[in-house]
């Protein structure tokens, strides 16, 4: 057609009929509860593929009336055999019919065991989820195959070049000696052989009701998923039996403060043939908040505007080369090599932390000049520099929430946290909201708490959890004037 303008359309093409999103309505989460307290929550999105899953309100942190690592050894069990089905392979075989896969993360509050499958299999995979997480068959060999799994993973936890999970561990339990989530998400090694089907049995009994679950879907309609759950889920008889749970945790987080050391060896973790630079890492962290109260929003800003990462991964746009880790600190101190904001948040309690690596011969500036950044986090803060971080967390947001299986998680973690969503549109709006006043408010609330530090490697010169404590209340953030003295 050479005589046909691009801007009218072909002769003899059928009009096109575009999608359309049919109101905000197909953007929304719908949650429905069901007699038995189960909450089913779904998310619309367009596509031949679903996400769906089980998360239970249950983690290391109910761990403190049982022995430590029960929450490890159900996170290694799922999808093992169960009433319905013989053998993992069979499970794999039964999802592989719809192009399906499964997984299961444990953390400190929550257990998640997820499936993403084509639609057309919902009523296979929510069959599924339901027998593995309520009726699993926890053979003697099943077991003894996860306490060898078990141990495999802490040796080799212990000899990984990146010690970030290792020091994550270490701050939760300087900062929260011995309760919630400051208890160990590791099985310790001398209680992988003490677990057995009894242990489990009587954790699931407390903590896998319905009242503390959430079936999330994403990729499917809303009344689908329901009748689905009714069917597998409403009235579904566990194998450990219905007896009312008795003895569910319900403390409440309470931040002490206080220091973990590991004196460790860390000239021999390389695992080729040039060897990797002997580090002392340090952590220090402070309590930030809830995700549920309306400081987490600031905090998160402040988290991104801190930034940071490694001094060899800071090229490029969105690496975080403005961010003020790289700016104050990789920038100025070429003996770092590492230097990252985390924050971690719970229902009830959170924690901002700082990582920082360097040569042992250099422990004591290094923690002066992290002590020095959490102190100036309480002064001036450039409207370009709040904006950037704004910015950027809004986009993280946006970029994640691309992902179909981040999607469930976002939903299933919200709906069994508060019973609702709040939508990403939502968030872009309360991060819009944040001043530098608020993050100055924070960040003092932040200061008056004692600090909680972990510090992995070559000790030999690490200033006292005193000096660090000193150093952190103080106005400029330098170490006490004696202690410099002996440098």
């Amino acid at each position: 057609y050479p005589g046909v303008s691009l801007t009218c359309p072909l002769p003899g093409v059928p009009k096109a009929v575009f999608a359309a999103a049919e109101g905000r309505e197909r953007f929304e989460t719908r949650v429905t509860v069901l007699e038995n307290g189960l909450r089913v929550a779904s998310q619309n999105k367009f596509g031949q593929f679903c996400t769906v899953g089980l998360l239970v309100n249950s983690g290391s942190r109910h761990e403190a009336k049982y022995r430590s690592g029960i929450a490890h050894f159900l996170e290694k069990l799922a999808f093992s055999s169960t009433a319905q089905f013989s053998s993992k392979d069979e499970i794999l075989l039964t999802l592989e019919k719809h192009g399906g896969i499964c997984d299961c993360q444990a953390s400190r509050d929550t257990i998640m065991y997820a499936v993403s499958a084509d639609a057309k299999g919902l009523d296979t995979v929510v069959n599924l989820l339901a027998d593995v997480a309520l009726r699993p068959r926890l053979s003697d060999e099943e077991i003894e195959m996860t306490r060898m799994a078990i141990r495999f993973e802490l040796e080799d936890l212990n000899m990984r070049p990146d010690p970030e999970p290792l020091l994550t561990e270490m701050i939760h339990a300087a900062a929260y000696r011995e309760n919630t989530v400051g208890l160990k998400r590791f099985c310790p090694v001398e209680n992988t052989d003490k677990i057995d089907r009894d242990v489990l049995h009587s954790y699931l009994r407390n903590y896998y009701t319905p009242d503390r679950m959430v079936l999330a879907g994403v990729g499917i309609e809303h009344e689908q998923l329901v009748a689905c759950a009714r069917s597998y889920l409403l009235g579904a008889e566990p194998v450990w039996g219905s007896a009312q749970s008795r003895d569910v945790d319900r403390s409440v987080a309470q931040y002490t403060g206080g220091i973990v050391k590991v004196e460790k060896d860390m000239s021999d973790v390389s695992p080729g043939p040039t060897p990797i630079p002997e580090l002392t890492h340090i952590m220090i962290g402070l309590e930030s908040c809830s995700f549920l109260e309306e400081d987490f929003i600031p905090f998160a800003v402040l988290n991104m505007m801190m930034g940071g990462g490694g001094s060899f991964s800071a090229g490029g746009p969105g690496k975080g080369m403005f961010t003020r880790l790289y700016l104050n600190v990789l920038n100025r101190h070429h003996w770092m090599y590492n230097a990252t904001s985390y924050h971690h948040s719970y229902e009830d309690t959170g924690l901002l932390c700082i990582h920082a690596s360097a040569d042992p011969k250099q422990v004591r500036e290094m923690v002066e000049i992290i002590t020095r950044e959490f102190i100036l986090m309480a002064g001036a803060i450039g409207e370009v520099e709040l904006e950037r971080a704004k910015t950027q967390l809004k986009s993280m947001l946006m970029m994640n929430l691309e992902s179909r299986p981040v999607i469930f998680e976002d939903v299933g973690r919200q709906v069994l946290a508060t019973n609702t969503r709040k939508l990403p549109h939502e968030l872009c709006a309360l991060i819009s909201k944040v001043k530098s006043t608020d993050i100055k408010r924070v960040v003092t609330k932040m200061l008056h708490k004692k600090p909680a530090v972990a510090a992995l490697g070559d000790l030999t010169d690490l200033p006292t959890y005193e000096h660090i404590q000193e150093a952190l209340s103080s106005k400029d953030g330098r170490l006490p004037r004696v202690y410099r003295l002996f440098r």
